[in-house]
Order: structure tokens, then sequence, then C-alpha cells
């Protein structure tokens, strides 16, 4: 499938929002009013440049209903301006969605230490604005660990930290990723499903961590709906929503070339939203394509196509 530049990209975009908003109106407006799950944006995933404050701009000119919290940025706040922006949060109808884990815990062990040191302080400064959602990702293979000595490492590291972020009343949730063409990248395969997945959730045991579910990593590791339904909501601390390249089989798609909900319905959308909803999940789902069309474009229109990608995946929930 022929790729789409930026100018033609752009041509289209007009469109293309036109058409989801007349085609998702109706049913987006009555989803609003009884779905628990909740439009997120996270600026960096569509690669959009902002800080905090505009993030929450953002946020709000666009309609979505939760916004990711930056951990160095809240650290840095006295607490009236903690008070201050969890105001201004709310005054635009917003909550948070999962912020990133600030610990490198795949590389050597003085880059992990370094960054253990700085945890406390940054799920302190989560909790006092009340973000309770933690996230970060599983690589699927190692250079040169095999499949155990990886596990133990990352039960290992994984533990320390689900145990500071518990201390401050958050939940740590882990994405595997499912292409395999990262499977088979390096030379020791390593997590890529769900049930791995589970196996390391439990070794870690401290019963704070659960998962970060993605449409895309969920369809190329070959999980279904039932993998979804047998969790509880409390276990899903995140979700992201992306679709996949058409024209390229599932063994062959590549992580770095994802499309927007909904754009090829290679991805059965509506049946994952649905899972979630059926189990009660009442968190963030962001969209997170590592698309470089919409990474082209120019700030608002990024998010502009990203919320109605989103608005039309909302309008799937029945």
């Amino acid at each position: 499938m022929r790729t789409l530049g930026r100018r033609e990209f752009s041509k289209a975009l007009g469109a293309t929002l036109g058409s989801l908003a007349v085609a998702g109106s109706a049913r987006n407006a009555q989803s609003q009013t009884t779905r628990k799950i909740r439009m997120a944006l996270s600026c960096g995933a569509i690669g959009v440049k902002g800080g905090q404050l505009e993030a929450i701009e953002y946020a709000s000119k666009h309609g979505f209903e939760a916004v990711e919290p930056y951990s160095g940025y809240l650290a840095g706040l006295s607490e009236t301006q903690a008070s201050d922006l969890v105001a201004q949060l709310k005054s635009k109808g917003l909550t948070w969605a999962v912020a990133g884990l600030p610990v490198d815990f795949r590389r050597d062990d003085a880059k992990y230490s370094d960054d253990m040191a700085g945890l406390p302080k940054a799920a302190a400064a989560l909790r006092r604005v009340g973000a309770d959602r933690v996230g970060t990702w599983v690589m699927p293979s190692h250079p040169t660990l095999p499949y155990v000595r990886n596990f133990r490492l990352h039960a290992s590291r994984l533990r320390e930290a689900a145990k500071v972020l518990k201390d401050h009343g958050a939940r740590l949730g882990l994405e595997y990723v499912g292409p395999r063409t990262l499977l088979v990248s390096q030379k020791y395969p390593f997590v890529h499903t769900k049930a791995e997945l589970a196996d390391l959730i439990d070794e870690i045991g401290t019963g704070n961590v659960g998962y970060v579910l993605d449409t895309f990593h969920w369809w190329t590791s070959g999980d279904t709906k039932e993998d979804i339904l047998a969790l509880k909501a409390v276990e899903v601390v995140g979700v992201d929503l992306n679709d996949a390249a058409a024209g390229v089989p599932r063994e062959e798609q590549q992580d770095g070339k994802r499309e927007l909900p909904c754009a090829t319905g290679v991805i059965d959308t509506a049946t994952f939203l649905n899972a979630l909803a059926s189990i009660g999940y009442d968190g963030p789902v962001r969209v997170e394509p590592f698309n470089q069309a919409v990474r082209a474009l120019p700030p608002d229109e990024a998010l502009a196509v990203t919320a109605a990608a989103l608005k039309k995946a909302m309008a799937l929930i029945r």
C-alpha cells in the first residue's frame, strides 16, 4: 500500500474530519453519556511538542477527556502551583491519563539505580495532583539475555519500581509488544503475549501491576477477545488504540508503521473496545500510531485528526 505524503495527507484531512463527524456524531453523542472509557491525549505519541500546560490546553480545545501527566514537570511545582493546576484540569472537565515510568530498567545497573533514586519524588508529585496510573513497555527480544535470565531481571527491577509506586498509591501498567518483526530482531525472544506478561506480573507480585493493552500488539500477537474478557477492570491500567497497515501480512507488520484507529479496518477495534467495556474498564484510551504522516502535520491538524479518529472509535462501543 502506498503511504500518503504530507501534502496528500493534509489535502485529505478536511474531508476525513468532515466524514467522521457526520458518520459518528449521533452515535458518539449518545455513547458519551454512557461510556466510562475516556479519550486521552498523549502529545508525544502523535509527535506534537508541548509541556504540561500546553497539553492541557490542547486536550481541552480538541475534545479530549484526559491528558498525560508529566512527572518531571509536576515534581517542580510548589503546593500552590500543584493545587492551581488541578483546579485548571477540573475546570476543563479533564482527568489524568497514564504517566510514563521515569525509570530505564532495560539498560545497565548504573542507569537503573540513578533513575530509581528519583522515582520517589516523581511518584510523590503524581500523587499530589491525583494521578495514579503509570505505564511502560516490555521489549520482546534481547541481544544477550536468554528468556529466563531476562525474565528474572525484569521481575527484579520492575518489582522495586512497583513498590515505590504502591507506596504513593499508584498502579504500574506493563505493555507487551506483539510484532514478530521485533520478536526476531534480536537473538533471544522474550515476552510478547498477554499470557507471558501475566507470568511476569505474577512474579513481580506487588499487587499493583497490571496491563497497558494496545490494539496493535493485541492483534499482532494473536491474542483474542477472550484474553481481554479474562481480565478484571482494575488489572487494565491503560489502553492504546491503533490500526495496522493494509496489505501487509500480520507477521510482517512493523511497530513503527501503524495507522490511526479505524483508519484501515485491519484490526477489529469494535471487538477490542467492547470487550474492555464489558469488563467495566473506566480508564483512559490514547492514540499511539507512530505515523509519519500524522507527525508531519502542524500541531492543531495532528490533534484534530487524532481526536476525530478516537471519536470514531468511541462510537463503536455498544
